[in-house]
This record gives structure tokens, C-alpha cells and sequence, in this order.
């Protein structure tokens, strides 16, 4: 099943006690995400994918507008993913201010066949611009496993008047560039401090003025952060000179 996605996406890290006022204040506008069953966080958990000199990396460091990376993503619950398990191989996009993403579910062991194998496994015809889209990215940068991030989530969505509105905050952030198996136990270490909360806002169109306000009253600061290039910097697996693309 395809599924793609054009957002605005927004970034904030807030200590602990702004998240909970935070998610005080949202409960007047918005619900809950049904991943969020009965009030739960969610885990998530991405394999990250880059070429062997860290072209996915720089280009985000150095600002390129156009930019694509990819990620093998996996929504946990209670058990670990086997290799049975349903994941999602996704394409995130960049365009100057514009997220989109396009994405493909399948199993795991499918999943690592098409990313890792480089083969195209038995998939339903609708899904095949985006398999094809992802091993043509795969084979073009030599894009290999490189870094895995997990987090648990707690997400609101909008309701019918902020259709396509995503406020998400993330904590426990961690990263491992070793182990790189969805399915290990293996946590990782701490990506930033685990006093720290991110805070995500996602929107379709535009942020709708009440959000707006709300973080201008409580004085965010908004930042860049990629979990991404972050985990390769805290790791320092990254290079020590620039290539030019």
C-alpha cells in the first residue's frame, strides 16, 4: 500500500515540564493519535540508509534544498519485529520547505531484501513506482545501513478543522551505528538528553493561527535538528572534508 505525504514540518526541543504543560493546553484542540492506545506513547524505530562517503548527510549539513534520504520504519507495540513483521520502507523528501514522503509497506525480510539485496520482491502492482523509485535510489548512491534511531512518541492529530495537523513530541531519544537489525534489544545511546523532549509540529497547508499563538506565548525557540545527522555527529561517523556533489 503507497502512501504519500506533503507537510510543513517544524521542530522545538522542550524540557519535560513544557511538554506536559504543553500537552495541557493541546487537549482544548486537538485528540489523541489512535496509535496512542489508551494514552500510551509508541515506539518508534528507523533504519537509516546512506552512501558509503555520507552524501544523505551532507546534504542536509550543507543546505541542499532538494534532498531525499531513506529509512526502513517500524511502529512497535508490545513485541519486537520479527522479520514477519509489517514495516515501512519510505522515501523522505526535502524541497526547500516541503516535506513529502512517499512510502511502501511490507514485511521486514522484504523490506531488507529490496534495500539491502537490491530485489524487488513479490508486491501488489500499485506499489511498484515506489519500490522502483527506492531500489533506483538504492543502486544509484550504494546507499547502505547506517544508523538506527528509536523513540517513544505521543502524538495528537487535528480535528476537522485542522485536517492534516500533527503535533508530536519524542523522548528517549536514541541512536546505535552498530547492530543495525530492527529486530535487536540493543537500546542505543542517548541522541540528546534524556531531561530533553522534541517537539514536532506537521502541517498540510499552514499552521493555524491558535497553534501559532500557543508557541509564541510559551516562547519556543524553533530549531534544525535531524535525528538523523545528529546520531552521526554524536557518533562521529561522519567525514572531515566536504565532498562536492
Amino acid at each position: 500500500m503507497i502512501q504519500n505525504f506533503n507537510r510543513f514540518e517544524f521542530k522545538y526541543i522542550l524540557t519535560i515540564q513544557q511538554a506536559k504543560e504543553l500537552k495541557e493546553q493541546l487537549k482544548n484542540y486537538l485528540i489523541l493519535d489512535p496509535y496512542c492506545y489508551n494514552s500510551r506513547d509508541y515506539v518508534i524505530t528507523s533504519l537509516y540508509y546512506d552512501s558509503l562517503d555520507f552524501q544523505c548527510y551532507w546534504e542536509k549539513v550543507n543546505g541542499i534544498k532538494f534532498r531525499k534520504k531513506l529509512r526502513i520504519r517500524f511502529y512497535e507495540t508490545e513485541d519486537y519485529p520479527t522479520e514477519d513483521s509489517i514495516v515501512f520502507v519510505e522515501i523522505k523528501q526535502r524541497y526547500d520547505k516541503t516535506i513529502q514522503k512517499r512510502r511502501v509497506e511490507m514485511k521486514y525480510r522484504d523490506a531488507l531484501m529490496l534495500c539491502n539485496e537490491k530485489i524487488i520482491p513479490k508486491h501488489d502492482e500499485k506499489d511498484t513506482p515506489v519500490i522502483e523509485e527506492i531500489l533506483a535510489m538504492v543502486e544509484k548512491k550504494n546507499l547502505q545501513p547506517t544508523l538506527i534511531t528509536s523513540y517513544f512518541r505521543h502524538a495528537y492529530i487535528g480535528k476537522d478543522y485542522d485536517f492534516g495537523l500533527r503535533v508530536t513530541f519524542d523522548s528517549n531519544v536514541r541512536y546505535r551505528i552498530n547492530d543495525l537489525n530492527l529486530a535487536s534489544k540493543n537500546t542505543g545511546r542517548f541522541l540528546i538528553s534524556p531531561d530533553r523532549i522534541i517537539l514536532e509540529i506537521k502541517a498540510n497547508e499552514k499552521v493555524p493561527l491558535w497553534l501559532t499563538e500557543l508557541i509564541g506565548y510559551n516562547n519556543y525557540r524553533l530549531i534544525r535538528i535531524s535525528k538523523y545527522c545528529t546520531g552521526l555527529e554524536v557518533a562521529k561517523e561522519f567525514p572531515r572534508y566536504i565532498e562536492a556533489y
